[in-house]
């Protein structure tokens, strides 16, 4: 059963007991009431007659004109032997004589409910003692019929009311019911229209103060959660097509090389041109050695990707520094300066020494490969904005401004003529060392005159 029916009938039900109760109670307080009002009625009436007669005045003056008795009251006025005395209104087959006889016995007033043609009526007989001496008692009654009928128009009306109030609490109910749950089916209807390809639609917000409004903003929380995550799940998927793409690209140059120098030296060159036989070798041991270098490039960006954890500790970053130039100069060969500018003061932070010192050492080696013989790079620890710095500079070619932003990408080369020199992934390295640490890597650069490169960690460990 729908939700709306339900909660519709819920609400009818309650208001169904509530109404009949409330019903009953008013039925019965009334009825109480009108039944209460004939026998106060009565009992009035029989004392007033009754101070009549005690007083001694004649017994013509009980009736109807004197205002003693009316509201369909009956009176009955008999002798201490039972004879009747003095009758006002008295029905047929009216019989009264054992209350009376009891209330002339006992003295004392006595009431109770008879049977009269048929009708129920209250008499009530009340003793008197006469000015003359004698004994006579006044009986007098009503019909409980008037009050019947009136209880049985009320219980009509009533009944027709809690009916009608219970019709309209249903209407009302059901109406109510779907404007309540009109947001829930927006939202339904809205969810459906949603694909997989498209997580940019939101659901609408009919009233966010209520929990359905709340519900409806914690869900379209996590849509753009999804719609973030999806995104990134695309990203990831394009640049692992692009890495493979470009991965086997660049593995497919070494590889055909050592297969055409392979193919060589196995059909000819061995026995007829011994020379060329070891030239091809020394190829294919240089292009060997460049696809074990592209491998391992290749693997420790992999292993970045994955979020292989790191061992951090509190270290000097200017003895990775003065380490990372001292092997950069001994690599360098006299052709370029390689040179370490050393702190005001010791320069600590936290990060795993083995990977700066390997971003360190890409850093420096790019700059070297990009300046000219002849030419100098600097590195230079130091502190900015409470985090510690490692800047290298060079006096190279620089690096165009529209290269710029794209330096950082696997495989990218700011100078294509230089193919041969790498394979475009030392900086997506050192980036990735960077930013698995907190920390980045910003690069400017002057065409013509050299290029910096900026290597920014935190001092104190991630919580």
């Amino acid at each position: 059963m729908p939700i709306r029916w339900r909660l519709t009938l819920f609400i009818a039900l309650v208001i169904g007991v509530i109404l009949i109760l409330l019903g009953l109670a008013l039925y019965f307080l009334s009825r109480s009431a009108l039944l209460a009002g004939v026998e106060d009625t009565t009992r009035s009436r029989a004392h007033a007659v009754a101070r009549i007669v005690e007083g001694g005045d004649g017994l013509d003056d009980v009736g109807d004109q004197e205002g003693y008795v009316f509201d369909g009251i009956f009176v009955i006025i008999r002798d201490s032997n039972g004879g009747v005395l003095k009758k006002v209104r008295v029905p047929a087959g009216t019989d009264t004589d054992a209350m009376s006889r009891e209330a002339l016995g006992t003295g004392n007033d006595v009431s109770g409910a008879a049977e009269i043609s048929g009708k129920t009526y209250y008499v009530y007989a009340v003793p008197v003692n006469a000015r003359d001496g004698s004994a006579r008692v006044v009986v007098a009654g009503k019909s409980y019929e008037p009050a019947e009928e009136s209880l049985e128009t009320f219980g009509t009306i009533l009944a027709a009311g809690i009916g009608t109030a219970l019709l309209l609490s249903i209407v009302g109910a059901y109406f109510l019911a779907g404007a309540a749950l009109r947001p829930v089916e927006d939202v339904s209807r809205a969810a459906g229209e949603m694909g997989e390809d498209d997580l940019s639609k939101r659901l609408p917000v009919a009233n966010s103060g209520d929990e359905i409004g709340r519900l409806t903003i914690a869900i379209n929380g996590l849509l753009s959660r999804l719609e973030a995550a999806f995104a990134r799940r695309e990203e990831a998927l394009e640049r692992q097509r692009r890495f493979a793409a470009d991965a086997s690209h660049e593995l497919r140059t070494p590889l055909t090389s050592i297969s055409g120098h392979a193919r060589m030296m196995d059909e000819w060159a061995i026995e007829e041109d011994p020379e060329r036989a070891k030239r091809s070798a020394g190829a294919i041991r240089r292009e060997a050695g460049r696809m074990r270098n592209l491998i391992e490039a290749l693997l420790a960006l992999a292993r970045g990707d994955e979020g292989a954890g790191i061992e951090v500790g509190r270290h000097d970053l200017g003895a990775v520094a003065e380490e990372a130039a001292q092997a950069s100069q001994t690599a360098a060969s006299g052709k370029v300066s390689v040179e370490y500018l050393p702190p005001d003061h010791q320069v600590e932070a936290v990060f795993d020494r083995e990977l700066i010192l390997r971003a360190a050492s890409i850093l420096l080696d790019n700059a070297v490969k990009y300046t000219h013989e002849g030419g100098s790079v600097v590195i230079q620890p130091g502190e900015e904005d409470g985090r510690a710095v490692l800047e290298v500079s060079d006096t190279g070619s620089g690096i165009s401004e529209d290269q710029l932003p794209l330096i950082f990408e696997r495989f990218h080369r700011a100078d294509p003529s230089r193919s041969g020199d790498g394979a475009g992934l030392g900086l997506s390295i050192a980036r990735q060392i960077a930013e698995s640490h907190g920390g980045e890597i910003r690069a400017k650069s002057i065409p013509g005159e050299g290029s910096t490169f900026t290597l920014i960690l935190p001092t104190q460990p991630r919580s």
